[in-house]
């Protein structure tokens, strides 16, 4: 026990009793799967639409129709012309030909739009009359003033050469509305066409089935608001956002609360005001099993019959937590965001959906096969985010962005796979259903898969400049390669350092790929401003003498990179065999290493130069590394690829990667 503990006994035993509630964890009430999870969350809920609510015409777009609705009135409301032309009675047309023409009396009037005739159409007689002109009284047929010649001389008259029937070019009152007829039913979702059919029949407004209000609550005493400093500690509400675009896109009408810290009286408190103007509360956060975690034991005292679950054999999703109170569901979701969306879409969307009278979605699935082994947990279904890849073979799914904190990998992915709760992997080769995320998927015009770098960015925008899409996935130089030589992608950024030539790239040609030049950028070591064990070194010897420095002292911590990735190689070379306290944290990318750094949680580590200067980071050059392309000969005649190499050659991106720090290729 530390002095300060000694002198303050209170305090100590305060903090000793933290640690130890921390550490005991209040365990999931029970860990069911997911059909259990939705059938007791279902069996407390009545699913049936909301009543209904009048809006406006212009507010119905997208809305349920609470009612059925019969046509107040005729459309169209009267017999009117569908040409312009002379309204007159058919049989006064009957055998006019070339040779024996019928001449007509022009009535002293002209039917324009909006104006009641004010003449009878006679025998022998017609009348001019517009586009959606009455027809007048006595007509039944209108002729086109293209089929008639106008005689000049005497009274206005017309000489028609050719007969017409009844009803010719007569729209008829009712023929396409007829009054009392079920215009639209209940449950139909109002679009543009259903808007055009209300407004054909003059009504204004329209009764809707009420969208469910659901209060949005964040919990975490981590989070912080969208627009604030970013503080140390702390992250951004994301997940605020998230969901309440969710229930917009399921139908419902989000009430945003805001984030609360985790203070149960102040969180309490906010979730009983939302239960008293909201249809149903989702909370996200605070549903695992730390000490901190509040948001179960709120709801298990909000009303009966309180909590339905709290712990499903999902991955991602274990921690969420359901109940119903008085009637109104309310859901925790996980804090991470991947598992909040997945748990929302799979228990929470689906009693929006039914509340606002909106079917239940149908999810579109494709099959594809999955090129490498995913590991799982046995006891949980496991979902795996994947891109979808189209090769010769068939559709490819590779996973991405296991994580579920990752914000990024569920934006950009095309779908998921699932993973039997009873297998322990999906091996390589296997062929999978992909559940497709949103829309069917859109395959990019240009599949990128191996080292991420920020110059990548300029390349790929210039391509979006063009005219093409492009997917980058970063999985490590020597994920590229493999990728590569598989043909499921067209281009491959490498970074990896031979050996034995100690030439970058060169070594990984092979039949099928090809080389192309990319970029130089420098790799060094990164360290805080003011580290004396880098900072301030010089000259040749400069760099040994740091590390030297920093593997002579054991407080000095390093980050370290990802097994696979060139630099990785580039440490491992560095080193020279030496295990300094922190190599085994391995981050996956320069950004991580240099936030590690920035952050304290690391003394040193390498990256490249724009990063270093990105975090205010000091840097010491280690040795320049060249970013190149393997591109996939069977694929280099599309369009996309040859769109990129011309970017690689085009000067103004090729300044733009300067700018950013790099050295393009000559």
């Amino acid at each position: 026990m530390t002095d300060a503990f000694r002198a303050k006994p209170d305090l100590a035993a305060e903090l000793i009793a933290r640690v130890r509630a921390a550490a005991r964890q209040e365990q999931f009430l029970e860990v069911v799967s997911a059909e259990v999870a939705r059938a007791r969350f279902a069996a407390h809920l009545d699913l049936a639409p909301l009543g209904p609510e009048t809006v406006s015409l212009g507010e119905a777009l997208g809305r349920v129709l609470a009612h059925d609705v019969l046509a107040p009135v005729d459309a169209p409301p009267f017999d009117r012309s569908n040409v312009d032309g002379f309204a007159l009675r058919a049989a006064d047309t009957l055998g006019a030909s070339d040779g024996h023409p019928k001449i007509l009396t022009l009535n002293a009037e002209v039917i324009a739009c909006g104006h009641a005739p004010r003449l009878t159409v006679a025998p022998g007689t017609a009348t001019s009359i517009a586009t959606g002109g009455v027809i007048p009284r006595g007509a039944d047929a209108v002729v086109m003033i293209e089929h008639t010649e106008l005689l000049e001389d005497g009274a206005p008259r017309i000489e028609l050469r050719r007969a017409t029937a009844p009803g010719q070019f007569v729209s008829y009152a009712g023929s396409d509305i007829a009054r009392g007829e079920t215009l639209l039913r209940r449950g139909a979702r109002i679009g543009s066409r259903e808007i055009g059919m209300l407004a054909a029949c003059g009504l204004a407004q329209i009764d809707v089935v009420r969208r469910p209000k659901v209060a949005v609550i964040s919990t975490g005493d981590e989070l912080i608001a969208l627009g604030a400093p970013l503080e140390p500690a702390r992250v951004y509400d994301s997940n605020g956002a998230i969901i309440a675009a969710a229930i917009a896109e399921a139908g419902g009408e989000p009430v945003p609360m805001g984030a609360f810290p985790d203070d149960e009286a102040k969180l309490e408190k906010a979730v009983r005001e939302a239960l008293a103007i909201c249809d149903m509360v989702v909370l996200s956060g605070g549903t695992s099993k730390g000490a901190g975690d509040l948001s179960h034991t709120i709801v298990s005292r909000l009303g009966k019959p309180g909590i339905l679950v709290h712990g499903v054999a999902l991955k991602p999703g274990k921690p969420l937590c359901l109940g119903v109170a008085e009637g109104k569901p309310i859901a925790v979701l996980p804090g991470f965001p991947t598992s909040a969306i997945f748990t929302f879409h799979a228990f929470v969307a689906p009693v929006i959906r039914a509340h606002a009278g909106l079917p239940p979605e149908s999810a579109e699935t494709i099959g594809a096969r999955v090129p490498v082994r995913i590991s799982s947990e046995l006891g949980r279904e496991e979902f795996v985010l994947v891109s979808l890849i189209d090769t010769a073979e068939g559709p490819v799914a590779f996973p991405i962005g296991k994580g579920s904190g990752a914000v990024m990998s569920f934006s950009q992915a095309d779908g998921f796979l699932a993973i039997d709760a009873l297998a322990s992997a999906l091996d390589a080769g296997s062929d999978a259903q992909v559940t497709l995320i949103g829309s069917a998927a859109q395959a990019p015009d240009l599949v990128i898969m191996g080292s991420h770098d920020v110059a990548l960015d300029v390349v790929v925008g210039a391509l979006s400049e063009r005219g093409f899409s492009a997917r980058v996935l970063a999985v490590g130089s020597l994920g590229g390669v493999a990728a590569a030589s598989r043909g499921e992608c067209d281009v491959a950024p490498v970074h990896l350092i031979d050996p034995v030539s100690g030439q970058y790239n060169v070594h990984l040609v092979a039949p099928g790929l090809t080389l192309v030049p990319g970029w130089r950028r420098m790799q060094g070591v990164l360290f805080r401003p003011g580290d004396k064990r880098f900072e301030g070194r010089s000259g040749q010897g400069a760099l040994q003498e740091a590390l030297q420095a920093a593997l002579a002292d054991p407080s000095a911590l390093m980050v370290n990179r990802n097994a696979g990735s060139g630099t990785r190689v580039l440490v491992d070379r560095l080193l020279g065999g030496a295990r300094p306290p922190g190599y085994a944290n391995q981050p996956k990318s320069h950004n991580a290493v240099a936030a590690a750094i920035a952050q304290s949680r690391a003394d040193w580590g390498l990256a490249i130069e724009p990063v270093a200067a990105m975090y205010g980071l000091g840097f010491l050059a280690v040795a320049p590394e060249h970013y190149d392309f393997l591109v996939v000969e069977s694929r280099r005649a599309r369009p996309a690829v040859q769109a990129f190499l011309a970017a690689l050659r085009d000067e103004n991106v090729r300044a733009r990667i300067r700018a950013i720090g790099m050295q393009p290729a000559e």
